[in-house]
Parts: C-alpha cells; sequence; structure tokens
C-alpha cells in the first residue's frame, strides 16, 4: 500500500471510530459524505427541534455541524486533536428541512497548531456558515477502535 494509501486508510477508520463515539453528532444526524486527510464533508438535515424562537435554525446548530467536521478532518493525522479557537459568521439564515453540507479543510499547520476553514452551505449552495479554526495537536496517539454504547 502507498503512503498515500495509507494515509486515507488512517483517516476513514479515525472518523468511523470518532463517529461511533461521538453521540452528539450522531444526535445531529452528521453523515460523513467524504474524508481524507487533513479534509472532510459532512451533512445533515435541519430538525424542527433544532429550531430557536424566530422559527430558523438555531445558530449552535450551524456551528456544531462545522465543528464536527473540524474535528473529523483534523484527527485524520493520527494523534488526538482538539480545537483551541473557532470563530464563525453567519451569512444567511438556515430553515426547517435544509439540508447542510460542511467541508473542513486545513489552510496551514505547524507541529502542534493547524489552522481550518469550515464551510457550512445549504442544498442550494448558498453559504450559511463560515468558520475559521485553531486545533492543538496533542502528543497522543488515536486508538481507532470503536467503543461501543453505554
Amino acid at each position: 500500500m502507498t503512503i498515500e494509501g495509507d494515509e486515507q486508510a488512517q483517516a476513514e477508520t479515525i472518523a468511523a471510530a470518532m463517529l461511533a463515539r461521538d453521540t452528539f453528532s450522531r444526535w445531529l444526524g452528521v453523515e460523513i459524505v467524504a474524508i481524507r486527510p487533513r479534509a472532510c464533508t459532512v451533512r445533515m438535515r435541519v430538525r424542527g427541534d433544532m429550531l430557536n424562537g424566530f422559527g430558523v435554525s438555531h445558530g449552535g446548530i450551524v456551528f456544531s455541524l462545522a465543528d464536527s467536521a473540524l474535528a473529523f478532518a483534523s484527527n485524520t493525522n493520527g494523534n488526538v486533536t482538539v480545537s483551541v479557537d473557532n470563530t464563525i459568521s453567519y451569512p444567511a439564515p438556515v430553515e426547517l428541512n435544509d439540508e447542510l453540507i460542511a467541508v473542513a479543510e486545513e489552510e496551514s499547520a505547524g507541529e502542534r497548531l493547524a489552522f481550518y476553514r469550515v464551510t457550512v452551505a445549504r442544498q442550494d449552495g448558498t453559504c450559511v456558515g463560515l468558520m475559521h479554526a485553531t486545533v492543538y495537536r496533542t502528543k497522543e496517539k488515536h486508538h481507532p477502535k470503536p467503543i461501543h454504547d453505554q
């Protein structure tokens, strides 16, 4: 297997194990559409219990989807990686039944810090969230075997 093949297999294994343990992302309805080293695309559909008092999606839903995409993408390097700083903008509202697609991609990285851009769009391609994130790569290696729900 090539180095690229090894990295892809690692990315797929880690993301699958993370999603299996991530009850919040599963509650959101997150589905991993594509995973590759340092990048991930996820999607979900907005439900009625995700709306705020104005009848549009709570901003935390868009943020959470972006954060999930970020987590899957940034952990593909094999080390446990955590967010240390995230900012998000909401350029357009999200409505009931919108399908949201989040794409997280690494923009640059050093040994311990990496910088990501995450875009969230609804099904018509309109950007509804734009996140810039900094992550910290710990020295702890992933143990990608899924943990069964308790």
